[in-house]
């Protein structure tokens, strides 16, 4: 027995028999079975699969409280595993983040860092009796950025 993984997601079960491939047809059939020949897919894959038709006869005895439960766990695995897929991709933005955060805790230390050599350099250049005006053409800040430096 081979088993195979497909993600429900891209099943499209809205799309005609002939363009379905087997997997597809099968998903197709274990979520309609219940409805029998009143579906148009289901009777022609009964008639034309002969797979189906084996399924078909077993299908037959479930009662429809017991395929009711099948279905609904077939749901529920489904769900389960869109709810993982969002809980990667809520782990992974989380961790993008982070990344960012540290970027910008980098980016902020940096300007800090430039202040304090600026801050410097005017204290530096009072000391040696600049005009605040001077300071303030040289640096090309206004006399009001150079006081809030300084404090």
């Amino acid at each position: 027995m081979k088993l195979r993984a497909i993600e429900m997601p891209k099943v499209d079960l809205n799309k005609p028999l002939e363009d379905m491939n087997e997997q597809e047809k099968m998903i197709y059939y274990f979520l309609n079975c219940q409805k029998g020949m009143d579906d148009s897919k289901i009777k022609v894959m009964i008639e034309n699969d002969e797979v189906i038709q084996m399924l078909e006869k077993r299908v037959e005895t479930i009662s429809d409280d017991r395929w009711k439960k099948i279905i609904e766990d077939f749901q529920k695995l489904h769900e389960n595993e869109e709810r993982i897929e969002l809980q990667l991709e809520l782990e992974e933005t989380q961790r993008q983040m982070k990344e960012v955060q540290k970027e910008k805790e980098k980016a902020e230390k940096k300007v800090e860092e430039k202040d304090q050599e600026i801050k410097q350099m005017i204290q530096v250049m009072l000391a040696n009796e600049m005009s605040l005006e001077l300071i303030s053409k040289s640096l090309s800040k206004s006399e009001d950025e150079i006081m809030e430096l300084l404090k």
